[in-house]
């Protein structure tokens, strides 16, 4: 068969899980920035939250970029989840393009029947509060991240 039917992330979906991300960090009580893309890498909402740090506009959606486009967390790990050391993480992130690739965790790829629709990238929190943002707000529509 030279086509496969694909599952996307509609309006609504979005925005259940940006309401769920939001209401997390609520809890935490820190101000993130939540980007959420599709399959692509393109980004479908962004939402700074009042008194978010500009810087993690940028961040959280390379976040959601890598993840998306890794089909797996971001984490300091290659594309291969091969360990890398500093250098070379930064060296990948150069070699990809700053907006692609990422070692900073708070990224995660959105999985639906095991196809990935996209990514979430969270911004603003220490690394594990980022990350509990971005599963929790998988949940909202039944969405894992592997």
């Amino acid at each position: 068969m030279p086509v496969k039917k694909t599952q996307k992330l509609t309006s609504k979906g979005v925005r259940m899980i940006m309401d769920a991300a939001i209401t997390r960090a609520k809890e935490f009580d820190i101000a993130v920035t939540i980007a959420i893309v599709d399959a692509g890498g393109h980004l479908l909402m962004l939402e700074r939250m009042d008194g978010g740090r500009f810087h993690t506009v940028h961040s959280s959606t390379t976040k959601a970029v890598c993840a998306a486009s890794n089909m797996r967390p971001t984490t300091t790990k290659g594309a291969q989840a091969q360990s890398l050391d500093t250098l070379h993480a930064l060296g990948l992130a150069l070699a990809a393009g700053p907006g692609n690739w990422t070692a900073m965790e708070g990224g995660f790829p959105i999985f639906i029947d095991n196809e990935c629709i996209g990514g979430i990238g969270v911004s603003g929190g220490d690394w594990e509060q980022d990350e509990t943002i971005a599963k929790v707000s998988l949940a909202a529509i039944n969405a894992t991240f592997q």
